[in-house]
């Protein structure tokens, strides 16, 4: 298989700043393990030493706390690291940071944001490489056109038909509930969906809910609602063998991914032959670095590229330039159907999609110079 290689860039980072910002909410966002009752975000700059810039975003939704720690962890272990030395690359600073933290990670029982926390930077070196080289980033990764499909995610369980019916007033097409509440629940809910939109895409998020057996028995139930996918059934520590026995079972695609790091994990992935949908989110592990490869292999072995993302505008934005330069034709990009200024401010793209589809324009990297002085004085108004 020839996989399309990554731009070589050279970067010579100088400075990387971490910032931390907290959105208020009014209506709490519900999944099957918490909820959120604040929306964080964890955005990073990095400069390079001819004055270029770049934005990223690090992965920090659960716990609540996990922003600050992150930011911590960006600033005293993998800063130093990153402006110690020039990068042929982005993609050889993410391999080494990642080698460099491999044992530290297991030592601190830590793995995950500390991949989180790379992936983050690895954005930032990527939008610096397409600002500085004056191209939008979907351009400089090889892609061909702007346009992405989106569906909204993240729809609660508390009525979902009120916030899929105000996102559809907004342009989206497609729509993925939460499960997980309990079997009464979640069949009543979607059989409300069903009933309110009979013809458009609808997707599940069980987010790890179910043990193998549970979701067999749930599978039955679920195969009348013609499901574009069921997401994480099962906890993603689990064997492929059991995801292979529930693709087995039914026919309602398996999607995952997000819980997902590293190549080799990805690859056993993607050989189980379980899954019909990839769903890795470059803001937890891989950045656009280590999820290029991953993509690519996905869609050589026939899967389909939706994109896992539940955060604010600088990685939604990262996410949709990714899923626009690999040209994967029936992929979407997921957009939190929940109120978060963090998004909307920064990524106002995607507020109001043209029949499901939004376009990501021609201006130089991710395509906005976040304005976080301005963000915060909207958020506390």
């Amino acid at each position: 298989m020839n996989l399309r290689p990554l731009p070589s860039l050279p970067v010579r980072p100088v400075r990387v700043q971490a910032f931390v910002l907290r959105a208020p909410i009014a209506t709490p966002v519900q999944t099957s393990f918490g909820t959120m009752h604040d929306r964080p975000a964890l955005f990073v700059r990095v400069e390079d030493e001819d004055g270029a810039f770049g934005w990223g975003e690090v992965w920090c939704n659960f716990p609540s706390c996990g922003a600050e720690h992150r930011a911590r962890l960006v600033e005293t272990v993998l800063a130093p690291l990153l402006t110690a030395r020039a990068w042929p690359d982005p993609a050889e600073a993410f391999e080494s940071l990642s080698r460099a933290t491999a044992v530290l990670a297991l030592q601190s029982g830590e793995p995950g944001p500390i991949a989180q926390a790379i992936a983050g930077l690895d954005l930032a070196l990527w939008d610096l490489c397409a600002r500085r080289a004056g191209q939008p980033l979907w351009q400089l990764l090889g892609g061909e056109g702007d346009e992405v499909a989106v569906y909204a995610s993240g729809i609660n369980p508390t009525n979902p038909e009120r916030i899929v019916a105000e996102r559809h007033d907004d342009g989206y097409r497609a729509f993925k509930l939460k499960i997980g509440f309990g079997r009464e629940r979640d069949l009543a809910n979607l059989a409300t969906l069903r009933r309110q939109w009979p013809g458009l895409p609808l997707m599940t998020d069980a987010n790890q809910a179910w043990t193998l057996a549970e979701t067999l028995d749930m599978l039955p139930a679920l195969e009348g609602f013609g499901l574009g996918w069921l997401e994480e059934p099962l906890r993603a520590d689990r064997p492929w063998s059991e995801w292979q026995q529930l693709a087995a079972a039914g026919t309602v695609p398996l999607a995952g991914g997000e819980n997902v790091s590293g190549h080799e994990a990805f690859d056993a992935a993607i050989a189980s032959g379980a899954l019909r949908v990839l769903q890795p989110d470059i803001a937890k592990w891989g950045g656009i670095s280590g999820c290029w490869p991953v993509v690519q292999r996905g869609l050589a072995s026939g899967l389909r590229y939706c994109p896992h993302y539940l955060g604010g505008g600088i990685g939604l934005l990262a996410s949709a330039h990714l899923l626009a330069a690999v040209q994967a034709p029936a992929g979407m990009l997921e957009v939190d159907a929940n109120p978060n200024p963090l998004r909307t401010l920064l990524a106002p793209v995607f507020t109001r999609p043209q029949e499901g589809r939004c376009r990501l324009g021609t201006a130089p990297g991710l395509g906005i110079v976040p304005d976080l002085d301005a963000v915060r004085r909207e958020i506390r108004a």
